[in-house]
């Protein structure tokens, strides 16, 4: 049986309120008849044992009072023996009345010991959880005796465990944990809407390579965890997910390591990146656009002065052939009139402004060829 005990504010009455009744078993053992000698052994060898116990113990009467208490109750409650002689078990565990002790009674007619998980009380009032093991103890007259542990470091642990799964739980980025052959034993509720997982739990045992499209990168990756030099690695991929659709992703891994801080597995965080992946693409298409348009004012203007020069000679050509050579005045005209068409097609593309293609060669029937050209 375990009875769990909420805290409260302790009220502890003074020495005079109650009359201190103290339990020897030296006195038990002789009254019933035992040897003198043999009760005192007995009594030694039982006060050795209480001291001696790891645990804080408190022997207590049915009524709460306590009769007897080893150093380590001392250490935990930071009262003197005599200060807890004078004491009930009610004014060291926080929460406890005597319906307590008459449940942990009946409890024990049946049960070796009943276990408590409450908070005890120290001389500045201050408190510790604690984890309370009571057994009974016949010493002449029934009595229970409280062994009491502090878990104050263990439940720190228990809350820092808590705390992480939590955060483990919620976070935004997918966490996988993976065996040293790959295959995921935990999966946090974001990787699972990463990879469009309906069922909780639906991924464990699957192989964490199945789930991108470079499998023989990501077992590379996992081999170079297990068995290189670095700790931790980052590499970007592209997944797949459970309806077949992809996606990029970013994995960064680290080593799991036991307790004894032999490698076990990996633990890898896991990021969707096709947001960025597009928004990276869109700013490159739109750096490349600014260099054609930058690429085409610096053609317009390398070939605009040539361009005139050339329509200047060949005015002044056609004004001299005009009578001489009609023949060679057409050629003159052609040439013009062509550069003419140059010089408008140059201020066209000096005034571009946005990077736009039409199609200029329809692709033929099995998909190949086919080209696209500036839009002016």
């Amino acid at each position: 049986m375990r009875i769990d005990l909420i805290p409260d504010v302790p009220s502890r009455p003074s020495g005079n309120e109650r009359q201190r009744v103290v339990i020897e078993p030296r006195r038990a053992r002789a009254a019933a008849g035992r040897p003198r000698e043999e009760a005192d052994r007995d009594q030694s060898h039982f006060q050795k044992l209480l001291q001696r116990l790891y645990d804080a113990a408190l022997i207590v009467d049915l009524q709460g009072r306590i009769l007897d208490v080893n150093v380590r109750s001392e250490e935990f409650l930071r009262f003197s023996r005599q200060e807890l002689l004078e004491m009930t078990v009610f004014d060291v565990i926080s929460g406890t009345d005597s319906s307590v002790i008459r449940t942990v009674s009946e409890n024990l007619e049946n049960e070796r010991h009943t276990l408590i998980q409450a908070y005890c009380i120290r001389k500045d009032s201050t408190y510790f959880p604690a984890e309370i093991a009571v057994s009974k103890l016949d010493l002449g007259t029934l009595c229970l005796c409280f062994f009491i542990r502090d878990i104050t470091v263990r439940r720190q642990a228990e809350e820092m465990l808590i705390t992480e799964h939590n955060a483990l739980q919620n976070s935004g980025n997918g966490i996988a944990v993976v065996d040293l052959n790959g295959r995921l034993e935990y999966a946090n509720p974001t990787m699972e809407r990463m990879w469009g997982s309906h069922e909780r739990d639906g991924l464990l045992g699957v192989r964490i390579s199945e789930l991108v499209l470079d499998r023989e990168g990501m077992d590379a990756l996992i081999q170079e965890l297990h068995q290189g030099d670095a700790d931790t690695k980052a590499i970007e991929m592209r997944a797949r997910r459970l309806d077949g659709s992809e996606f990029d992703v970013q994995i960064s891994g680290a080593r799991n390591r036991n307790a004894e801080g032999e490698v076990v597995g990996c633990v890898f965080s896991l990021m969707d990146i096709s947001d960025r992946k597009r928004a990276e693409d869109a700013e490159r298409e739109l750096e490349r656009r600014r260099v054609m348009l930058e690429s085409l004012g610096a053609a317009c203007h390398h070939l605009g002065q040539p361009a005139t020069m050339l329509l200047g000679n060949l005015e002044l050509l056609e004004d001299r052939l005009a009578k001489s050579d009609p023949d060679s005045r057409k050629l003159v005209q052609g040439s013009l009139d062509a550069m003419e068409k140059l010089s408008a097609v140059l201020r066209r593309l000096n005034t571009v402004n946005e990077y736009r293609t039409t199609q200029y060669l329809e692709p033929s029937d099995d998909g190949l060829g086919g080209s696209r050209i500036l839009e002016i």
